[in-house]
């Protein structure tokens, strides 16, 4: 949870736990449904916008997003991302603006700088026909006082990979061939017009099918709820919820390390340059904008939250497998249909309270321990936790590790940067681990708590685990039984 939209995240989780009743309820129909817009804006006055109908409008998109559909402005896209577009239409449309700096002056160096005729005097200061502005920048550079500011959408400003432009009313629009579905953009959102599609109702309709449903939860999650709830707590809550068991996903963490530590080591001897394939982002961003390292330098190996869902898949013959961590991307990766056996479905934390509040249900702290990771897996949230793990397999293994030139990249610009120098020859580095998020997983877009907080409490628990080997702890495991790769090959 990120406090700067906390009046924005109450109202998209209140959405998402009065959805949640209706579905256990067997009430998620077209009248239920409207009557709940009315339940959450009665009116007749307006709380957040203009008006009570835009802000019915947009819960009315928000319950979509939470039945996992599309808004109705746009029912083709597969992105899981979307732009609630009456949301977003109070966000400046100029991204250049003349500010009360302005002199006035006689020099009009900015008019001057203007090749689109985009400048012309107000009546009291300088004005700039958005229409016109080509924001090549000009203007700003060459006015003498400072006058012109560059107003950048924080949307905008937070994609690291260039995918969001505004149509000519100004809403925001994401280029599904270059978004990465990281998710950077919906938190930034100060109007909260972007959002994800939401798994929780396909969840409920399972449980209450008797289906045999798993939760799965990312390494991410130990700290994300203060240091008195621990794994064995959170596994309790979900039980009662009514999910069959629940798995940590560090344990696919100690998986991927293994074989992929294999990976790197016949990369090592020929001397070839290897990513990390763990980051659904990151993944997306080497599919979208770097095709060839995806191709030839990637790691095939799939990730702890695919690693785990094909070991329960082999256990659990028709299970349903539910992710649970701080990241949007995930959902994108449970999509991918050239990686067979991924998770089924895929809830950030946020959602999956909702799902607990829906059924009255809280997490409480217990006396039971629950260890099914190694600690080099449960690390696998943070920046540099996948080397160092897949480096303790090498060691493991009894390899020596000299010498292995490592560079750990946490966010979109130095994943970006990183890429680039792979791409043009000039990486010095041997292996690069990506992590779209800053500071890894447990900075994802949908963490709970700051990452102070969640540093101090995933530091007390994390210090509670046992010492066990990668490899040693793998052993309990049917690992000849299920493929490791991402085309399902064992």
């Amino acid at each position: 949870m990120i406090t700067s939209d906390f009046g924005i995240i109450s109202l998209k989780h209140q959405i998402m736990e009065e959805v949640c009743r209706l579905a256990w309820e067997d009430k998620l129909d077209a009248e239920h449904k409207e009557q709940l817009i009315y339940d959450i804006i009665p009116g007749p006055k307006s709380s957040y916008r203009c008006c009570v109908y835009k802000e019915r409008e947009i819960v009315r998109q928000r319950i979509r997003l939470a039945c996992a559909e599309n808004p109705t402005y746009n029912p083709g896209s597969k992105n899981v991302v979307q732009v609630i577009d009456p949301a977003c239409d109070e966000c400046p449309i100029s991204a250049y603006s003349v500010t009360d700096n302005c002199r006035f002056c006689l020099g009009k160096a900015c008019l001057n700088s203007c090749k689109f005729d985009a400048i012309s005097p107000g009546e009291v200061r300088m004005h700039i026909d958005a229409g016109k502005c080509k924001e090549c920048g000009m203007c700003a550079k060459e006015c003498p006082y400072g006058a012109i500011v560059h107003l950048e959408r924080p949307c905008k400003k937070a994609c690291p990979v260039g995918a969001i432009s505004y149509d000519e009313y100004g809403f925001c629009k994401i280029d599904d061939s270059k978004c990465i579905q990281c998710g950077h953009c919906i938190h930034s959102c100060p109007f909260g017009a972007i959002g994800s599609k939401t798994y929780l109702v396909p969840i409920i309709q399972a449980i209450k099918a008797g289906k045999e449903v798993i939760a799965m939860c990312a390494p991410a999650t130990e700290g994300q709820f203060g240091e008195k709830i621990s794994m064995a707590a959170i596994r309790k809550a979900l039980m009662e919820l009514g999910f069959s068991d629940m798995v940590e996903v560090g344990l696919g963490g100690d998986m991927t390390a293994a074989y992929e530590s294999e990976e790197w080591s016949e990369a090592r001897k020929e001397g070839k340059k290897m990513t990390t394939s763990c980051c659904p982002a990151f993944i997306n961003m080497l599919k979208k904008h770097f095709p060839e390292i995806f191709e030839n330098n990637m790691s095939s190996t799939v990730s702890p939250m695919c690693a785990v869902s094909r070991y329960l898949k082999l256990t659990h013959p028709g299970c349903v497998t539910v992710f649970i961590g701080p990241c949007i991307a995930k959902k994108s990766e449970a999509q991918d249909e050239t990686v067979p056996d991924n998770a089924d479905y895929v809830v950030t934390y946020g959602e999956i309270r909702a799902l607990l509040r829906s059924k009255g249900i809280k997490m409480k702290p217990v006396e039971d321990e629950y260890q099914e990771a190694s600690i080099w897996g449960k690390k696998f949230a943070s920046s540099g936790g996948v080397a160092a793990a897949v480096i303790e397999c090498m060691q493991e293994r009894g390899e020596d590790t000299t010498g292995i030139k490592l560079l750990k990249c946490a966010g979109g610009n130095d994943c970006r940067k990183a890429l680039m120098l792979m791409k043009n020859g000039k990486l010095q580095e041997d292996f690069v681990e990506g992590m779209v998020c800053s500071g890894g997983c447990v900075g994802g877009p949908s963490r709970h708590k700051t990452e102070v907080e969640i540093t101090k409490a995933r530091n007390a628990l994390l210090s509670k685990a046992d010492g066990r080997k990668v490899l040693a702890n793998l052993a309990n495991y049917p690992m000849d039984k299920f493929s490791m790769f991402r085309d399902g090959h064992l």
